[in-house]
């Protein structure tokens, strides 16, 4: 990740750069963009989400020759960041990269608005599915024996996740419900701890990426159950998906998107739309993507996203109801 980080260092020299904006005229033109961008994301700089959002904003100043800058805004679990885009101008030239959380937040009501009226989807840039793992010594070396272990002793078997609330929580809260059985939750501060205590014992299973959980799996200290996404993932391509083992329509992955302000002319969204994924999709960024464990998201239209996020949100707020998710 840091070597990654540091070639696109390059685009964060130009965040202090953007102290002016044209009027409005000039923000409705339709040589869009003619003017820097500036893409809003909810956390400091590092991690996955900062990575991916500079190697989009340098693929869009690539195609639009024009300079896309990352604006790191952490706080209040990127509330912040979210509340900031929120109130912006809708004219395409401030725009919002957010995770999953961007879902939870409005689930859980820790924004003060609507996220499905408040913000329009414009495409999703990157996807990462994650793998079931679990302890050596359970007793199950499949997701139906799993499911069927766990139905024999309700609550028995236990589930780490890095908190409550959290995408994973939700994700093993969901599959719980749809496959009908009731595991312990067991929330952590991270995931590091959460693979420790799956290894020794501690508690039983946990999903996780496959970058994170690959070297103690091959060091035979951890074995895989399923595998979360759309597709069987290349680096495991034994490994079924939670669908292919017994779950049809499941699916869980963490993605990284780009949206803008409601209201936002639709001609700007199919604009920023195209640019994204002709630059997301060029062999070199599916390469550098590959490296941080990652998939270029496959291409969908504005519309066909909007019908995914809103479908995401009910399914995301049905499983909360369901398993009685509360903050505290």
């Amino acid at each position: 990740m840091n070597r990654i980080a540091r070639s696109l260092s390059a685009v964060s020299l130009f965040t202090c750069a953007v102290t002016a904006f044209p009027s409005k005229a000039q923000e409705t033109s339709p040589d869009y963009p003619t003017r820097p961008i500036r893409v809003v994301i909810g956390i400091a700089p590092g991690g996955g989400l900062d990575t991916m959002t500079r190697l989009a904003a340098q693929k869009l100043t690539e195609r639009f020759g024009q300079t896309v800058v990352v604006d790191n805004r952490p706080g209040g679990g990127t509330v912040l960041g979210m509340d900031l885009v929120a109130k912006a101008t809708p004219d395409g030239y401030t725009v919002l990269c957010a995770s999953e959380t961007l879902l939870l937040n409005g689930v859980f009501k820790r924004a003060q608005y609507d996220v499905r009226e408040t913000f329009v989807p414009v495409v999703r840039l990157t996807e990462q599915a994650y793998v079931l793992a679990a302890n050596l010594n359970l007793p199950a070396g499949s997701l139906k024996e799993l499911i069927a272990l766990a139905k024999a002793k309700p609550g028995h078997l236990s589930y780490g996740s890095p908190g409550v609330g959290t995408t994973l929580h939700v994700g093993w809260e969901r599959l719980s419900a749809v496959a009908g059985f009731k595991a312990l939750h067991v929330p952590y501060k991270g995931g590091a701890l959460a693979i420790l205590d799956v290894m020794s014992g501690q508690i039983h299973m946990l999903m996780t990426t496959v970058p994170t959980v690959g070297p103690h799996v091959r060091a035979g200290k951890i074995k895989l159950i399923a595998f979360t996404g759309p597709k069987r993932n290349r680096v495991f391509p034994d490994l079924p998906t939670v669908a292919e083992a017994g779950v049809p329509g499941y699916e869980l992955t963490n993605s990284y998107s780009f949206y803008v302000p409601a209201g936002t002319p639709a001609a700007i969204v199919r604009k920023l739309n195209a640019a994204a994924i002709d630059g997301m999709q060029s062999p070199d960024t599916r390469n550098i993507v590959a490296a941080d464990g990652g998939e270029v998201a496959p291409p969908i239209t504005p519309a066909e996203f909007r019908t995914r996020f809103r479908r995401d949100y009910a399914e995301m707020e049905n499983t909360t109801r369901i398993a009685n998710i509360q903050l505290r």
